[in-house]
């Protein structure tokens, strides 16, 4: 999963961290400056955060917290992809019975 605060805030109109805190200090989660720098930024992961404070940012954004599902895939089930071709190295014979012997130490 990505962490697209930013993206989200901006579909809002929100495009500056300080709005963010402002509208997330009015649903009721105070947030302080160095996290929600973490947060807000693109290159830096944000740390773990609260299931709690999620559905607030969430609620904040209009968002829901659970990833939409995909129309291409609506059970929400990982799959590789088959579509793709591959080539793939012939097969190598194996003897009778399946088995393949371990090779001899060398002498």
């Amino acid at each position: 999963m990505r962490w697209q605060l930013r993206l989200r805030a901006a579909e809002r109109g929100v495009f500056k961290a300080v709005e963010m805190r402002r509208l997330l200090a009015q649903a009721g989660l105070p947030v302080s400056t160095g996290k929600m720098s973490a947060r807000w930024s693109t290159t830096v992961t944000p740390g773990p955060i609260r299931l709690d404070d999620l559905d607030i940012i969430c609620r904040v954004l209009g968002r829901d917290a659970a990833p939409a599902p995909d129309p291409a895939n609506p059970a929400g089930r990982r799959h590789r992809r088959r579509d793709v071709a591959v080539e793939r190295q012939p097969a190598v014979p194996r003897p009778a019975g399946g088995r393949t012997r371990p090779s001899m130490p060398p002498v």
